[in-house]
């Protein structure tokens, strides 16, 4: 933590005392800051009641301290910046150093402390987005509780009282907080074995939602309603999403909340998963089916579960198209076809860079090497053993191997292929394709001659009387 973060909070804790309540009077516990985009190793309790942590896509679990039987934790609402892909970065707003903001992880019956010091230049407020709680700490600025001004702290107390998955983000001027990224996770795991909510060997969780950077900026338009231009996991995009890395057999959990304008049918290759629990808790087993892609809609939580039993590299995405692409114009016409070579000599005269887009499709814009803006990341890109993976945005890989150990989310790089199981190209002879040549064999016979002519007779009426 840097020497003004410290010089910082050790003068707001005198301004927290006239903005909290008499339990939280005490010293506020150190924030933690944490500014790598990197996905950190769970986070195992040392003090409270023990469960299995879960692991935060590119980001962490906030620490916390026991004090008199409550679970204490600080959130500090700063400016930020975020790096969404490598030599990308963005200027947003989170918690922590980061957005999202640190994962949240307490157990079923925990009461819990939340101090939050808001360090950005406008009121902000927190809820807590599934929680069930007294009415007064959900954190709605103007209904439920003042906002809270820049340079206080407020704190929220509240019992979590049902496991689930859940998270928190601003009621607060939300179009252009949630815009800029301040949101988080929270995770409340079970206090005894749950009959629906089994044993999970790993456990992921991560937030989707969606900036519009243009390219070379650093801010995000905070009035965009539709066309987002960068679509993220954890305000990161492919290549600079981590990939999931389980154990052949392990049962896995993914935990997905959706905090973009739009819904996102997420999709995961090679295995079946089944829905086992959404921010209204875990599922009654008879509403559970295999399926490999469910919608998240606005607002909602997802908990998905398989049993990773097939080795491999396998994709991981939202199933929009243009989610898994990162920032372009969405003005750019489609040249699929058209011989434009002769013009784009002549512009290469005026323009030495200029280069020919989507001539035969986008692809070739993963092979381009057309100088970019500052702080720009490629539409397409991310290599892979076989060349371009020509992915961006809301994509990673689930890497299943079986010599991987439990509790290691090291990545154990790209997968090795037994022999005679990769895509080949075929060089022999092909048969001839079996053809219909008799009308009569075909569903809907070809006329063998014109079809004699209809009479139709027509009647004009007589006058306008009942028309």
């Amino acid at each position: 933590m840097t020497t003004n973060r410290r010089r910082f909070l050790a003068g707001s804790a005198a301004v927290a005392a006239a903005s909290v309540s008499k339990v939280a009077m005490a010293a506020l516990p150190e924030p933690v800051i944490q500014t790598k985009p990197d996905t950190m190793p769970p986070l195992v309790p040392g003090t409270g009641r023990p469960y299995n942590p879960v692991v935060t896509l590119n980001g962490w679990t906030l620490p916390w301290r026991m004090k008199g039987g409550v679970k204490e934790f600080h959130l500090v609402a700063e400016p930020v910046v975020r790096e969404m892909a490598p030599g990308f970065k963005a200027h947003l707003w989170g918690y922590n150093g980061q957005s999202p903001g640190p994962t949240i992880e307490v157990v079923e019956g925990d009461r819990v402390r939340i101090f939050v010091t808001n360090k950005l230049p406008e009121h902000t407020s927190v809820h807590w987005h599934g929680q069930r709680l007294p009415n007064g700490m959900d954190g709605v600025t103007g209904l439920t509780q003042p906002g809270i001004p820049p340079g206080k702290t407020f704190v929220y107390e509240f019992v979590a009282r049902r496991p689930g998955t859940f998270m928190y983000h601003p009621h607060a001027d939300e179009m252009t907080q949630m815009a800029m990224g301040m949101m988080g996770f929270w995770v409340t795991h079970p206090r005894t074995k749950h009959p629906l909510i089994d044993e999970a060997d790993r456990d992921f969780c991560f937030l989707l939602s969606a900036y519009d950077i243009d390219p070379g900026s650093y801010t995000p338009r905070i009035m965009t309603m539709l066309d987002f231009n960068l679509w993220t996991w954890n305000s990161r995009v492919f290549p600079g999403i981590d990939s999931l890395n389980v154990r052949k057999n392990d049962r896995v959990r993914i935990r997905i909340g959706n905090l973009t304008m739009t819904n996102h049918p997420m999709h995961i290759h090679g295995h079946e998963f089944a829905i086992t629990g959404t921010d209204g808790g875990p599922t009654p087993r008879s509403t559970r089916w295999q399926e490999v892609t469910t919608d998240i809609g606005v607002g909602q939580m997802r908990q998905l579960e398989f049993i990773a039993d097939e080795e491999g590299d396998w994709a991981f995405h939202c199933h929009k198209s243009h989610h898994t692409m990162n920032a372009m114009g969405h003005n750019v016409p489609t040249m699929i076809g058209v011989d434009h070579s002769g013009i784009a000599r002549q512009v290469n005269k005026l323009i030495p860079e200029y280069m020919v887009m989507g001539e035969r499709g986008m692809s070739d814009m993963a092979e381009m090497t057309m100088p970019l803006p500052d702080n720009t990341v490629p539409m397409m890109t991310g290599e892979g053993p076989f060349g371009g993976v020509e992915m961006g945005g809301m994509f990673s890989v689930i890497k299943v191997r079986r010599d991987l150990q439990a509790g290691d989310y090291s990545d154990p790089g790209w997968f090795k292929h037994p022999a005679g199981t990769v895509a080949y190209e075929w060089t022999g002879a092909l048969a001839e394709p079996a053809r219909s040549s008799d009308a009569g064999r075909s569903a809907m016979p070809r006329a063998d001659k014109a079809a004699a002519p209809t009479e139709v007779q027509v009647r004009k009426p007589a006058g306008h009387s009942g028309h």
